[in-house]
């Protein structure tokens, strides 16, 4: 693989040299977690689009519950596009170990927490950005969103990183998620009385949110920043075993899926009491997200780092690579719009009933041409 410049990405600005004899880059930074914050990025960007057009070219059972899959449940429920955003938290925490720990092995831990305080700030401010900012005045601005909730979570995760060991951070994790369940499940509403999350508005953290969270709202973003942050530390733990040099890598790939059957397990049973609910980011929901995102973190590891099959998974690089700056363009650009230029007005009514699957497929094919564009440029955000 051609030599590339320090850069320094989304989820903590990670540095990155590839090198032609190994994935790993010479910062310690692996290609496997880029191209699983690809994959990530790629149902974001467009894969959404293509899976939902299966329908319109043959109606079916199966080709329905496929493209159901590619919307988030209306409220309790897991469906696979709610497994994007946890996913990508868990893979901030994964990176924040490696970029964290050469900061404070050369600067020290003021210099780190500096640091972070300002990229968490600068991502808060791209996510108020990305949501319209002051566009529909100030009373409707969106506080409350993707990357503010990433800023967030990755400002506490980190901080405490790098003033707790492992087993402090394990017990805090463990706090955050008890402690979250233990507050919307006992602790009354005020004006409701008994909290139940049998439907929206009847919680703890939606009452919060209208009580102290200005601008735009979600059903609970306050309050559930305790489970994001939980989200976050258990990637931190997947990356604290990847750094590892004394666990040989195929050991790594076994803990990473048996920690993950784990997590994944005692999300589904604990989701019997406290339901799976995106929206309100429930302890079950992390647990649920968190062990597949562990799997797939394996999955790619056992590809990448010990089969050698890196060309296999480029496009994922590219995306991985440069998540963020794909992440605003694509916000800003629209490519599914900008695809109509090339497939829509009368190529569209030609294509009939496939109009919707080649137009998601070349928007999508826009997105890859970016990503990869930028990465023969060594163009990347530095955060």
């Amino acid at each position: 693989m051609r030599n590339k410049k320090t850069v320094a990405t989304l989820n903590e600005g990670s540095v990155r040299a590839a090198t032609a004899a190994s994935t790993v880059a010479p910062s310690g930074r692996l290609l496997s977690v880029d191209a699983l914050r690809g994959f990530d990025m790629f149902w974001i960007v467009g894969g959404d689009h293509v899976v939902r057009s299966l329908p319109r070219i043959h109606d079916s059972v199966a080709t329905r519950e496929v493209a159901e899959q590619m919307e988030h449940c209306a409220w309790a429920g897991f469906h696979f596009y709610d497994l994007n955003f946890p996913l990508f938290v868990f893979v901030v925490g994964v990176s924040l170990v490696f970029s964290l720990r050469r900061m404070l092995a050369c600067d020290g831990r003021a210099a780190a927490v500096k640091r972070i305080a300002i990229r968490s700030l600068v991502l808060f401010l791209l996510g108020i950005f990305y949501m319209g900012g002051v566009a529909n005045g100030f009373s409707n601005m969106y506080f409350a969103g993707v990357l503010h909730r990433i800023a967030v979570a990755y400002f506490f995760a980190a901080l405490l990183f790098c003033f707790f060991p492992p087993r402090a951070l394990a017990a805090i994790c463990a706090g955050l998620l008890i402690g979250y369940w233990a507050l919307m499940t006992f602790v009354p509403v005020p004006g409701i009385g008994a909290p139940t999350l049998a439907e929206p508005g009847k919680n703890l953290a939606h009452y919060l949110d209208q009580l102290y969270l200005p601008g735009q709202k979600f059903e609970g973003t306050i309050l559930s920043t305790m489970a994001a942050v939980a989200n976050c530390l258990l990637g931190v733990f997947a990356g604290l075993l990847l750094e590892r040099p004394d666990i040989p890598p195929q050991r790594k790939v076994f803990w990473l899926f048996a920690a993950g059957v784990v997590s994944l397990s005692v999300g589904l049973l604990w989701s019997l009491q406290f339901p799976i609910i995106k929206l309100l980011w429930t302890s079950s929901y992390v647990l649920v997200a968190c062990g597949v995102s562990a799997i797939l973190l394996g999955m790619f590891y056992q590809a990448i780092e010990i089969w050698k099959l890196e060309r296999w998974f480029r496009p994922f690089i590219w995306l991985g690579m440069n998540a963020l700056t794909v992440y605003i363009v694509a916000n800003i650009v629209n490519f599914p719009r900008l695809s109509l230029r090339f497939v829509g007005g009368n190529i569209k009514v030609l294509l009939g009933a496939y109009a919707e699957l080649v137009s998601a497929l070349v928007g999508l094919c826009l997105v890859m041409w970016f990503a990869f564009f930028l990465y023969r440029r060594s163009i990347f955000l530095k955060l």
